[in-house]
């Protein structure tokens, strides 16, 4: 539900940059999770905000596959193969085999937070 313009009517950010930051976000969660993503965006006017649409069909290598066009109520589909999540699962995103526990201690060990040291220029 991602309106054309900021509802505070602050700043400027063109259609295209809105959809490519929408779909930029989008291709990039299905990729690291190695899975289809559907990304669903109404289109058409709500209370008072023009919003823009471009629904997308996104493959696990982050690939769009379809996409509505308009600014007006579309339906998108494709045939997905499943199997297609099994690359990216079993090597890059292989998240068990690819983990270091033993690398988090600073993280998991301190609770709280704690000011970085001051830097000094060299």
């Amino acid at each position: 539900n991602t309106p054309s313009l900021n509802m505070d009517n602050r700043g400027f950010e063109a259609h295209h940059l809105r959809v490519e930051h929408s779909h930029l976000s989008i291709r990039a969660g299905a990729y690291q999770n190695a899975c289809f993503a559907v990304a669903t965006a109404k289109a058409g006017t709500e209370d008072g905000h023009e919003l823009f649409g471009h629904s997308i069909i996104v493959n696990p290598q982050g690939e769009i596959m379809a996409q509505a066009t308009s600014w007006q109520d579309e339906l998108v589909t494709v045939e997905a193969d499943l199997g297609m999540c099994a690359l990216g699962r079993s090597t890059i995103f292989n998240f068990a085999a690819h983990r270091r526990p033993e690398a988090y201690g600073s993280i998991t060990g301190q609770i709280g937070s704690t000011p970085p040291p001051a830097w000094r220029p060299g």
